[in-house]
């Protein structure tokens, strides 16, 4: 009987045939050798599937055009979305459509490959011990602190962090923007912010280019100093985004090039940490109010037992 399934999809132009290719082997699946002329590629992964499912009223119209043409399709599921997301941003994908469960934190979202093929990416968590934060932003308030010296790179950082802002459900509104002087005026802008309480996390931008002398170090340090100690004292979840590079262009690779925008990374994990102070802070919320409970008791009991002597 059947001992395998495999399901074929045709790209037409070449470049999005590599460019696919390429997509799906950094998000892990493995390439078996080429067969004929190279034209055709195979990929396996550790468990296949054949979905069938009948659209219902339940479904959104965003999803329920996605999906009308189900021979663009492919589902992969996956314990790390987030780096399948950051691969995919990286490359420039567009997101079809993003969710994130407000109750497990499960992140599914679809992204448009080349080619007209749509790949949807399920969120598949691994039984985990203890206490983590989800990507949903919704409902929360950012401010972002960027300096103004060289612009030309924290400009970008800005732009990927507000872009991993809203693709994590934050709305616009909700984003504010403080520009200071230079990375060494950071710290003191965070701390200020965050000591009003009406931002749920801080996101710090900056750049710091390796010069002739001693000036970088002092102020690298000064700086990571400070904005860890601003997360500490305040108790609001700080993210760095200060870039620190010997060159020019290693700063250029990572807002937006080769490396990534550490801006949206920062992003990312500002949100986390946001919706893990949330998670922290309520199951401490329980326990203490069960100790002071426990407390009380025991305390009733000591004043009755006096009051009968």
């Amino acid at each position: 009987m059947i001992h395998s399934l495999s399901i074929a999809r045709r790209v037409y132009d070449e470049k999005d045939f590599y460019e696919i290719r390429d997509f799906l082997e950094a998000v892990g699946l493995e390439q078996q050798p080429a067969e004929g002329d190279g034209k055709w590629l195979s990929f396996v992964a550790p468990a296949g599937k054949l979905w069938l499912s009948q659209l219902s009223d339940e479904h959104s119209p965003q999803f329920r055009e996605l999906v009308k043409d189900w021979d663009r399709m492919l589902v992969l599921e996956t314990s790390d979305p987030e780096t399948v997301w950051f691969i995919a941003h990286k490359r420039g994908y567009e997101v079809a459509w993003n969710w994130v469960s407000k109750k497990t934190g499960e992140h599914n979202f679809a992204i448009k490959l080349p080619g007209g093929l749509v790949v949807t990416i399920c969120d598949t968590p691994k039984q985990s011990v203890g206490a983590s934060g989800d990507l949903s932003g919704v409902g929360k308030r950012f401010v972002v602190v960027v300096s103004r010296f060289n612009a030309f790179i924290t400009e970008r950082l800005l732009e990927g962090t507000i872009d991993g802002l809203k693709r994590s459900g934050v709305n616009r509104k909700n984003i504010h923007v403080v520009r200071v002087p230079g990375s060494f005026e950071i710290p003191f802008a965070a701390r200020t912010l965050a000591e009003t309480g009406k931002y749920h996390a801080i996101i710090c931008l900056g750049c710091l280019l390796r010069g002739d002398t001693a000036h970088y170090d002092v102020i690298v340090n000064e700086v990571t100093r400070g904005i860890g100690q601003s997360a500490q004292e305040t108790g609001v979840p700080h993210a760095f985004g200060v870039l620190t590079c010997d060159t020019l262009e290693q700063a250029i690779d990572r807002a937006g090039l080769k490396m990534g925008n550490k801006g949206f990374e920062a992003a990312l994990a500002a949100v986390e940490m946001a919706n893990l102070k949330k998670t922290v802070v309520g199951r401490r919320s329980l326990v203490v109010g069960k100790s002071k409970n426990k407390g009380r008791k025991i305390q009733s009991r000591a004043s009755s037992g006096k009051s009968k002597q």
